[in-house]
């Protein structure tokens, strides 16, 4: 027994004498403040009824993908098709009128030169006929703009993105300016409202940590809103790869509010054993265990260190590996 003893604190020294030792000293530890960010759209533009009228077709809903310039619904307005039909019929008068007027310039041209008629009559018939040409032209004019009402009937997308809100329905009367959708555009980005009090804490550039589906990523501050309202500072932060199928869903934060001094220790330091965590500490006497109690986990160069809350103070020698 007695052999038995001595030979396991011989190779407890030995273990021990091989082990490697770190001096623990402060060191700066970055403190975060858990928040909520916001999924948002860059841009938020409406799609506008361009005149009024019924809306006749309705092509899209919450959710789907759209295209720049993309016909999203169609408005009709009734009295655009009786005016073209009313234009119709009098271009047809006019023209008839045309026919007849420019008979008669050729009949007087030739009247003109047995000297029949005088030039005087002669400029008259001419003149009846350029007025005519004149009201043709206005009329088709008239058509024209008409006609270019039907057209902006036609509700387009004003940049590629994905409705978020349709207000209206099929049949629903409409008038010039109204929105018809809501589109998101632009990509999207994190929209942060944070405690007043941790304004002076970060500034554009930043990093913070986000949490999702995907895992822990990181995003930069782009922007800081100079306005603080209800005691919050609004901030925007660009994510590579930021799921935009869910517009406003809220993704756990964190940001680097300031830093503190604590007592860090590698992992591989730390053995637990009847309920408590200790370290070995060399000392002038030899190897000597000490309870402590860990805090919070931190990740350097890859490696896993552990906060020490009591139990070590600047300078002890902390004995890595012996187990």
């Amino acid at each position: 027994m007695k052999f038995s003893y001595i030979s396991m604190l011989l190779l407890f020294l030995g273990s021990t004498l091989s082990a490697e030792t770190l001096a623990v000293r402060l060191e700066p530890v970055t403190e975060w403040k858990p928040v909520y960010g916001e999924i948002k759209a860059r841009n938020l533009l409406p799609a506008r009824a361009r005149i009024s009228g019924t809306l006749v077709s309705l092509a899209v809903t919450e959710g789907d993908r759209v295209e720049a310039g993309q016909v999203i619904a169609t408005i009709e307005d009734d009295k655009l098709g009786v005016q073209i039909d009313a234009l119709n019929a009098n271009l047809d008068s006019l023209e008839a009128q045309m026919t007849n007027a420019e008979a008669e310039l050729t009949r007087g041209k030739q009247l003109l030169e047995r000297g029949t008629i005088t030039e005087q009559r002669l400029d008259a018939l001419q003149t009846a006929v350029d007025v005519l040409v004149g009201q043709i032209s206005s009329t088709e004019a008239q058509r024209q703009v008409i006609r270019r009402q039907i057209e902006e009937g036609d509700v387009l997308a004003p940049e590629a993105g994905i409705v978020l809100a349709v207000p209206v329905s099929q049949g629903s009367v409409l008038g010039p300016g109204e929105a018809v959708a809501q589109i998101g555009s632009g990509g999207v980005f994190l929209r942060l409202s944070i405690p007043e009090r941790f304004a002076g804490a970060f500034e554009e550039g930043d990093e913070i940590q986000i949490e999702g589906s995907a895992g822990q990523r990181t995003g930069t501050i782009a922007k800081l809103y100079p306005q603080i309202q209800g005691g919050r500072v609004q901030a925007d932060v660009e994510v590579t790869d930021l799921d935009d199928r869910y517009l406003g869903l809220r993704l756990p934060v964190r940001l680097p509010v300031g830093e503190r001094q604590v007592i860090l220790i590698p992992e591989a330091a730390l053995s637990r054993g009847g309920g408590l965590d200790f370290v070995t500490i060399e000392t002038p006497e030899g190897p000597v265990g000490r309870v402590i109690i860990p805090g919070i986990e931190v990740m350097r160069d890859g490696a896993v260190w552990r906060e020490v809350l009591t139990g070590l103070e600047a300078g002890d020698r902390v004995v890595i590996g012996n187990e």
